[in-house]
C-alpha cells in the first residue's frame, strides 16, 4: 500500500474549469445599483421629489379655484338645508321637551294620590284603633266590679321627681375618677 502515489492536477489539464464565487442574485445587484445610484444623485433625487411635490399641490389648488363657484352655489344651498335641518330639530326638541313635562305632571298628580291614599289609611287605621280602644275600655270598664279599696298610692305620685312622700332621693353620683379596669 505504501506504491500509491497522489498527483497534483496541472493547470495545463483540460478538465479542471474555474468558476467564480456564488453570489445571490435576487437582490445583491439591484442594492448594488440602487447604492451606487443614491450615491451619485440622492440630493437630486431628493429635489426632483420635493418639486414634483409642489407641483401637485399646485395642480390640486388650481383644479379646486375652478370649482369654487360651483361650491359657492353649493355652500348656499348647503346653509339653507342647514338652516332646515336645525329647525326641524329645535321643533323635535320642543316636542319630546312637552312631553315630559305632561308626563312629569301625571307622575306628580299620581303621586299626591298615592299620598293622599296613604294620609286616609292612616287617618282610618288611628281612628279604628281609637274607637277599639275607647269600646275596649268601656267594655273593660263595664266588666270591672267596684271595690272600695284604697289606692296604694295617690294619682299625683311621681317617684322621680322627689315628692309625694318617699324617704329615697335621688342623690348625685360619687366624685372622682371612674373606679374599674
Amino acid at each position: 500500500m505504501d506504491d500509491v502515489e497522489i498527483e497534483d492536477v496541472n493547470e495545463d489539464s483540460p478538465f479542471l474549469v474555474e468558476k467564480e464565487p456564488l453570489r445571490n442574485q435576487d437582490l445583491t445587484s439591484f442594492t448594488d445599483i440602487a447604492g451606487e445610484v443614491l450615491s451619485l444623485y440622492g440630493w437630486h433625487l431628493l429635489l426632483v421629489a420635493f418639486v414634483l411635490f409642489l407641483l401637485v399641490q399646485q395642480l390640486k389648488k388650481r383644479s379646486s379655484g375652478q370649482s369654487a363657484s360651483d361650491t359657492a352655489s353649493a355652500a348656499t344651498q348647503d346653509a339653507a338645508f342647514v338652516a332646515q335641518r336645525q329647525e326641524a330639530m329645535e321643533a323635535a326638541r320642543r316636542r319630546m321637551q312637552e312631553e315630559l313635562d305632561a308626563k312629569a305632571v301625571l307622575f306628580r298628580e299620581k303621586q299626591k294620590q298615592r299620598e293622599e291614599e296613604k294620609r286616609r289609611q292612616k287617618l282610618e287605621n288611628y281612628k279604628g284603633i281609637v274607637m277599639s280602644q275607647d269600646e275596649a275600655a268601656s267594655s273593660s270598664a263595664a266588666l270591672k266590679p267596684k271595690t272600695d279599696k284604697k289606692p296604694l298610692r295617690s294619682t299625683d305620685y311621681s317617684p322621680l321627681s322627689g315628692q309625694g312622700g318617699g324617704t329615697c332621693s335621688w342623690r348625685p353620683g360619687r366624685r372622682g375618677p371612674s373606679s374599674g379596669g
